[in-house]
């Protein structure tokens, strides 16, 4: 039986939500919110959305998404990581993108009154829950909506993005998302 809670959780692509739906669709009533102005190409976005719709109608998931000019948020996105272009995967300009990422979330979340936040990150064997996790918990101070503390990574969480990512045949990028992410693969 689902539980009453509800959660929104960022997705940044099918596979990694591949793995982590299985994880927590029984936990909580559901609903995956897609926000992702770091993805570029603007034409790398649109195939990430395209096989994150897909994949959520699949498996019959609400979806929330973000109606926003790609071009106008990436730019943004663009000045709040300028100057930390040559920080490898992982360091301070992740942090940053995780948090507008985060914070978007938590906001669009307490707006719409769910219970809880999250994001589905730290399925990545490249992202640090631990990082993820504090910026979620301070983000849930900050505009008192809880956040949902996990690492999808564990029980084989990432295998099972890659078996379910084969199942489904969704497309499978070979880097993280922003144009900085793609020569650190």
């Amino acid at each position: 039986m689902k539980s009453e809670k509800k959660l929104l959780l960022h997705s940044c692509c099918a596979p990694c939500l591949a793995g982590v739906f299985p994880q927590i669709n029984r936990q909580f009533n559901l609903t995956v919110y897609w926000y992702n102005p770091n993805i570029w190409p603007i034409e790398e976005h649109q195939k990430r959305y395209d096989e994150f719709i897909r994949y959520c109608r699949i498996n019959n998931i609400q979806t929330i998404t973000e109606n926003y000019d790609y071009q106008r948020e990436n730019l943004i996105w663009k000045k709040s990581v300028a100057r930390l272009e040559s920080e490898p995967e992982g360091g301070e300009r992740c942090k940053i993108c995780y948090q507008i990422r985060l914070e978007k979330t938590a906001i669009k979340a307490s707006k719409l009154e769910f219970n809880l936040f999250a994001s589905e990150l730290s399925i990545s064997p490249h992202k640090n829950s631990e990082t993820l996790n504090q910026i979620g918990v301070d983000l849930s101070k900050k505009l008192s909506i809880e956040y949902y503390k996990n690492n999808f990574k564990k029980n084989n969480g990432f295998v099972i993005s890659v078996e379910n990512s084969k199942k489904y045949n969704l497309y499978r990028q070979n880097y993280c998302g922003c144009r900085y992410s793609i020569g650190d693969q």
